[in-house]
């Protein structure tokens, strides 16, 4: 038990040091939504819990969870008869909407730059136009590959309510 513990502790840290490096999150708030996925399942957590849980003050946990939930990372439900507000991580097939937003807009970048490199070559061989040729196909993969993961989130999802 005291294993799970603290591997428990190194998942939540190492899940918010990813989260502030890749998603440029506050420390807090990586935290935050580093233990709501990791217990997601098996707990209901309150803003009163994650005051006590975070050891951080009632102002620091209220911006922070206003934050994740602005950002699509963490949405909240009540139960009936119940006032508090519970967390959960958002489901994984809204978390990549950002995703799909990113590769729309590299992919309209690489469509524009190939028309450029199209019109600027300087011969049949031209290099950069290769290269900007091989990125475009790469977004496309990436495409594909993320369209096909959310939709089996949406699958797994669905059989879960």
């Amino acid at each position: 038990m005291e294993d799970l513990a603290k591997e428990r502790e190194e998942l939540i840290e190492m899940f918010g040091v990813h989260f502030e490096s890749v998603h440029h999150l506050p420390p807090l708030g990586s935290r935050i939504l580093a233990t709501l996925i990791l217990d997601s399942g098996s707990r209901k957590y309150s803003f009163d819990d994650l005051v006590e849980i975070m050891g951080a003050s009632k102002s620091s946990v209220s911006t922070n969870l206003s934050l994740l939930v602005k950002l699509g990372k963490l949405t909240y439900y009540t139960l009936p008869g119940d006032r508090k507000k519970y967390y959960r991580p958002s489901q994984f097939s809204e978390r990549f909407d950002n995703y799909m937003r990113m590769i729309a807009f590299e992919k309209e970048i690489m469509e524009r730059m190939v028309t450029y490199r199209q019109q600027t070559a300087t011969c049949a061989d031209d290099k950069e136009l290769e290269k900007t040729l091989a990125y475009k196909e790469h977004i496309l993969q990436m495409e594909a590959l993320l369209i096909n993961t959310i939709q089996k989130f949406k699958d797994l999802e669905s059989k879960s309510k």
